[in-house]
């Protein structure tokens, strides 16, 4: 009876989730049936294993033997065969314009793009070749460090495990046109520029690689890699700061080297006026000491030369400036060194000044200096080095004409002027109402005293 009335309970409500239902449970009898299959099984294979090795066995004995005295290779085509060494290596044309920038265009030291060549280095020197197909090549970064100790050789292996990558969730290190195609053993590049700084780096520094694309190269050789000089990127916040190689007259001071923007010495020289290269350049030729005294003991003269030298480097204009006296004419370039000088109707080249005495001419510049805003400025071309007034103001302007330098104390030094080197003729032209002849050949003159410019009388000293 109980049983009956929890049948009916069940079936009267079915929905139910607590009802119970009957559910269907395999016999004995098919269990124990594939529990005698299972093992069946087992035991057959176990029989059937052995039988199987020792077949085998017997048919790799046969084939060896019937094979003789051949031994088993792999086919050639199946082979990976390694790349021969060839003496033919990429290399960079021109070494890089530092520093660089992230965000900024990498050129060479000529500001021009990036060109790679392809070099035979059998010989000591490298000599440009060239191949009858094109080579792909790709730009890659490396390591600073890399190739340890200077090394002139290393392999594909070596190269391809100094490649620096980005940092992870940064962009791309290098970005730009980094695969190039080399036709006749040369190949331009084209824009390229650095995402991220080298300060992340244990080296801190970068270097630009230059490979061939695996299996551009048909003849099966290896053509070496090429990279750079090791080098720092810095941040692009850092360009508004850097330093300008060479400097031009107009440059901010703080453009020259050891002198840091809104720091101790910009605000020294910006309070005595000294606002630009230029301004830094005339003190410098005509009031060293006086330019050192604004500067400071912060400033030591091994700092001092590496500014004066980077300042010397500058890139001067054509301009002339022209001082009148009541029986003289100074003619003086950007930076207030004497160029010519008319005394008394005669014409002075500055060789023809290295008698004058010394402390006449330094009057006459430094006044033309105090009264620079009233100097004539003219357009003019020169071939005749500049004088110097100071003698321990000695450096290097521009880079690109080292002439002889004759000092008022009659030493020489060398120097070079910005000044159009295409002048052959040995007289000097200005765009001027100032018409001069040249000095009479073999004759120099000096000034025994100069007390006023009445004084300025020349006397004949030696004839050559």
């Amino acid at each position: 009876m109980g049983a009956k009335r929890f049948l009916d309970e069940s079936s009267k409500y079915p929905d139910q989730p607590n009802a119970k239902r009957m559910k269907t449970r395999p016999s004995f009898a098919s269990v124990i049936g594939e529990v005698v299959m299972v093992n069946c099984l087992q035991n057959f294979f176990s029989a059937l294993e052995p039988m199987l090795r020792k077949v085998v066995s017997e048919e790799v004995e046969n084939g060896i033997r019937k094979g003789g005295s051949r031994s088993l290779t792999k086919s050639p085509s199946l082979r990976i065969q390694a790349l021969e060494p060839s003496s033919l290596q990429l290399v960079f044309s021109k070494r890089l314009s530092l520093p660089i920038f992230t965000g900024s265009k990498i050129v060479d030291v000529e500001s021009s793009p990036l060109h790679i060549l392809l070099v035979d280095t059998t010989s000591n020197h490298f000599v440009t070749t060239s191949l009858s197909y094109p080579l792909k090549v790709e730009i890659v970064v490396l390591d600073g460090d890399f190739p340890p100790g200077d090394r002139e050789t290393w392999t594909r292996e070596e190269f391809d495990k100094n490649i620096v990558r980005e940092r992870i969730g940064k962009r791309p290190l290098l970005t730009g046109d980094l695969q190039v195609t080399l036709r006749d053993g040369f190949a331009p590049v084209g824009e390229i520029e650095f995402t991220d700084n080298s300060s992340w780096i244990r080296s801190r520094r970068f270097r630009l690689g230059a490979r061939v694309v695996q299996g551009s190269s048909r003849q099966g050789f290896r053509v070496s890699e090429a990279m750079t000089e090791a080098f720092v990127v810095k941040d692009h916040r850092g360009e508004l700061y850097k330093k300008h190689h060479p400097p031009m007259l107009e440059d901010e001071v703080w453009r020259l080297e050891k002198i840091g923007k809104d720091g101790a010495f910009h605000k020294k020289l910006a309070s005595m006026g000294i606002n630009t290269v230029q301004e830094f350049l005339k003190l410098s030729v005509v009031d060293p000491s006086k330019l050192k005294k604004i500067l400071g003991v912060g400033m030591s003269e091994k700092m001092w030369e590496v500014t004066v030298k980077h300042a010397r480097t500058c890139v001067m204009s054509n301009k002339l400036y022209i001082s009148h006296g009541s029986n003289y004419t100074l003619v003086l370039n950007p930076i207030c060194q004497v160029v010519k000088a008319l005394i008394n109707g005669q014409t002075y080249p500055s060789k023809g000044l290295t008698t004058m005495n010394r402390a006449c001419l330094e009057n006459l510049v430094r006044e033309a200096y105090h009264n620079w805003s009233s100097l004539e400025e003219v357009d003019g071309l020169v071939n005749e080095t500049p004088l110097l007034t100071q003698g321990d103001v000695v450096g290097s302007i521009g880079k690109s004409y080292q002439q002889h330098l004759f000092l008022i104390d009659g030493s020489m030094d060398v120097a070079s002027a910005a000044i159009n080197a295409n002048m052959e003729c040995n007289d000097w032209l200005v765009t001027s109402t100032l018409v001069c002849s040249p000095v009479e050949a073999g004759v120099r003159y000096n000034f025994s005293e100069c007390s006023s410019d009445d004084d300025l009388q020349p006397a004949r000293s030696y004839i050559l």
